[in-house]
């Protein structure tokens, strides 16, 4: 292996500070953004050869041509500056949080009775008040409900400006006559009424559900005085589903008011992580994530970063955070431990609790997309009586118009799924004229004695698409190359979607409906596909050619270099002689003014 093209002098000059460093490849883009309370030894660690780093952590260090450094004052500022500088350069080697953007919101815009909706991507929304984001729909979705059981707000999406209600352009409200609403539009609700119901409602949202109890129970006292009963049920009842909402999401001392609880759990390939908000002994909010590794690194590396992210999106101020490992984080103001017995502990339980629920739900997942793929191969291997599942699966489709430009594509699935770095275009060399017999024979053996000179795996399966002739002609030239009889293949005719088989004369018809004639179709549409697009390029790329080669002088490779550049013709003819002379030379450049000038 080269040797790095880093200076070992950039890690020496390194300061015994607090910071963060950056390091850049050779074509100076930033591939890893890290903190340290020292900067020199902690840059030193990853070129120490006695300290034996892992295989990705030694992939990055080899591509590393330059190190940044900024000193900073303190590590919760090294904390923040490295955060900001991964969301500007997106490392490659970096984690990457999802991030906000479509995370769902509640948005209570600024206009006369407001309504409250549901949004996602917030910057495209101007004005008004904004509560989340919200970790998933549900969470939100059961926010929406609660506040349209306990209050009358309005749901429609007319703005109920002044100047709309005194046109009177809402004479007939559906919603009122459903009971949703109490009608502001028709003046049937008075607007002190329906901003103190919003008041509330905003109370909801912020968890301050103590101020709304006492709301409703002023409210019930009061009606109840008037002997007007009815109100005093509705608000009973109102009072009765807030104490519900409450002690469903209450699970702690009630006397906590802000907490934060984070806990992280990682196996090989993955961070999974849950993070809560706890206020006045409440859930607020609950997310748990799982973040794909990039390096091998330590969980206590990777929670500082995470912590400060979440906290930054979920907007959390809270002065006491509860983790499930020892971290040696110094936040300004902030207390971040690990609790060992009390109402604390439980709560960090329950955080490790979510996290190895929502590992367990990820991999169960996975499985289930595995044995869907598996279940439709193992559908095609019955269907086509195959020996073993054909994971690799390859299909080749000619493409010519009668003979010009022919080429070929060779698509490559593997487990049911497009394997678009294995598709492999092809000019015919050796075929003249139209015969796509001989074309087909052609890729077929190029393709697999390629294969076999560089003893890569072979395909489970081999799809031509054609009947009966381009079958034969891809079997002759697996027997030159002794592979006939090893892969199975089968050719599939567009017309009735007949399935052929070699030295069989009657074809075989697969249910319309199964998933395996499905997986089929795929393969012979994108190797269809894969053919005709390439077919199209290389027709109109060498017709272009084509006429700038008759120039005396130029040739093909200059030909594509001016194709390349100005795209097309019309354009190569409209340029000036100087900028042709960048791409071909002064003398070249002559010469093609001089032939279109004729022209």
């Amino acid at each position: 292996m080269a040797e790095p093209s880093y200076s070992k002098e950039q890690v020496n000059r390194l300061p015994n500070q607090p910071g963060v460093y950056r390091f850049l490849d050779k074509e100076h883009q930033v591939i890893y953004v890290g903190k340290a309370k020292d900067l020199k030894k902690r840059v030193s660690s990853y070129f120490n050869k006695s300290s034996a780093p892992n295989r990705k952590t030694l992939r990055m260090v080899w591509e590393v041509s330059t190190i940044e450094y900024t000193i900073v004052n303190s590590e919760f500022d090294a904390l923040l500056l490295e955060n900001n500088l991964i969301k500007q350069y997106q490392p490659k080697y970096n984690i990457r949080l999802k991030d906000d953007k479509s995370f769902p919101y509640i948005w209570i815009p600024d206009e006369r009775f407001p309504r409250i909706i549901p949004i996602r991507n917030k910057h495209n929304y101007q004005g008004g008040t904004f509560f989340g984001p919200y970790a998933n729909v549900v969470a939100m979705k059961s926010v929406l409900d609660l506040l349209r059981k306990l209050y009358t707000i309005r749901t429609c999406k007319y703005n109920l400006s002044e100047e709309n209600i005194r046109k009177g352009k809402f004479k007939v409200c559906l919603e009122y006559h459903l009971g949703n609403c109490q009608g502001p539009c028709e003046g049937l609700q008075s607007e002190d009424v329906y901003k103190q119901d919003i008041e509330q409602a905003v109370n909801v949202l912020k968890g301050r559900l103590g101020l709304v109890k006492s709301y409703f129970k002023e409210r019930m006292l009061e009606a109840s005085g008037e002997l007007n009963f009815e109100l005093a049920h509705r608000m009973k009842e109102r009072l009765e589903l807030l104490e519900k909402f409450q002690a469903r999401t209450t699970i702690v001392n009630p006397k906590m008011s802000e907490v934060d609880v984070c806990c992280i759990y990682s196996d090989e390939k993955l961070f999974f992580i849950n993070y809560m908000k706890i206020r006045n002994g409440a859930i607020e909010l609950s997310q748990s994530s799982e973040i794909r590794k990039k390096l091998d690194e330590p969980d206590e590396e990777v929670l500082p970063r995470v912590l400060f992210e979440l906290r930054q999106r979920y907007k959390s101020k809270s002065r006491e955070v509860l983790v499930n490992i020892p971290l040696q984080l110094d936040l300004e103001e902030v207390s971040v431990m690990v609790p060992k017995i009390g109402d604390k502990k439980k709560l960090v339980d329950l955080g490790l609790k979510n996290v190895l629920y929502h590992k367990k739900k990820f991999y169960e997942s996975k499985e289930q997309e595995k044995d869907k793929k598996d279940r439709i191969l193992q559908i095609l291997q019955k269907d086509l009586s195959l020996k073993s599942l054909p994971r690799r699966i390859e299909c080749f489709d000619n493409s010519n118009i009668q003979g010009a430009y022919p080429v070929a594509s060779m698509v490559h699935f593997y487990n049911g799924k497009p394997a678009k770095k294995e598709y492999r275009h092809y000019n015919i060399k050796t075929v003249e004229g139209p015969d796509d017999f001989a074309s087909m024979n052609e890729v077929t053996l190029r393709r697999y004695k390629r294969l076999l000179k560089e003893d890569k795996p072979l395909p489970h399966l081999i799809v031509i698409d054609g009947g009966k002739g381009q079958l034969n002609a891809a079997c002759q030239a697996l027997k030159e190359i002794g592979l006939y009889g090893t892969i199975p293949i089968i050719g599939i005719a567009k017309r009735l979607e007949e399935i052929y088989f070699p030295h069989d004369q009657y074809p075989v018809y697969i249910d319309k409906k199964s998933p395996s004639l499905r997986l089929l179709q795929h393969l012979r549409d994108e190797a269809h596909r894969f053919a005709i697009t390439f077919h199209r390029n290389q027709r109109s790329r060498k017709s272009f050619g084509t006429e700038l080669e008759e120039i005396p002088g130029i040739g093909e490779q200059s030909a594509n270099r001016l194709l390349r550049k100005f795209k097309s013709i019309k354009k190569i003819k409209a340029a000036r002689e100087n900028d042709l002379a960048v791409v071909v030379g002064i003398a070249k450049a002559q010469k093609i003014r001089e032939y279109f000038k004729g022209m």
